[in-house]
């Protein structure tokens, strides 16, 4: 819709704007959350597997008899799967139909909307990661490790102790997952 403006002439658009920009960008912000998912998903794995962490077998103290955070890995292998699938394109599927009467549209919404599930994938996702990190950290002692370190561990451990015999790890990935989410991780690295 165009008004003009009788007083000097000009004609001004009241219409719809196209949102195209703002779908480009949320699909970017999905690809980005996908990427750094698969990065800690691969950083976990790494530390669940004796041929790479120089850790006892899935992070556990007695390898054989439990399986650790065996199942945390392929939580977090699924989680980052899905949202690489959730990180397609949305700004790129529209077709105009009903005889062209519909418009060609950027398709924004969807492209924003699964960006909230794609975060909650990612602080599950990191939530492990952090389980995992305090595990290996846990299984070196007396070893110590830096000081910024060492406060990410003591809010991680405030909310989880340390996988000795197989337990379920949601509530503590949920746990971790809260923290992550009301930024108190990031707060003691500050």
């Amino acid at each position: 819709m165009f008004v003009r403006d009788a007083a000097n002439g000009d004609i001004v658009s009241g219409g719809n704007f196209h949102g195209q920009p703002l779908a480009m960008a949320a699909d970017q912000v999905a690809i980005a959350i996908a990427t750094l998912g698969g990065i800690v998903e691969r950083r976990i794995e790494q530390m669940t597997n004796p041929l790479t962490s120089m850790l006892p077998a899935f992070l556990t103290p007695e390898p054989g008899v439990n399986s650790g955070f065996m199942v945390a890995q392929i939580t977090a292998a699924a989680l980052t799967s899905e949202n690489k699938a959730l990180a397609t394109p949305h700004s790129v599927d529209s077709i105009s139909t009903s005889g062209n009467q519909e418009d060609y549209v950027s398709m924004g919404m969807s492209g924003a909307r699964r960006i909230e599930r794609m975060l909650k994938n990612l602080r599950h996702t990191l939530a492990i990661e952090l389980l995992c990190a305090c595990q290996g950290i846990d299984l070196l002692a007396p070893l110590k490790t830096g000081t910024l370190a060492t406060k990410a561990y003591e809010a991680v451990r405030s909310k989880s102790r340390m996988l000795s015999v197989d337990r379920t790890l949601a509530p503590d990935i949920e746990a971790i997952s809260a923290l992550i989410a009301d930024s108190a991780i990031a707060a003691v690295l500050y």
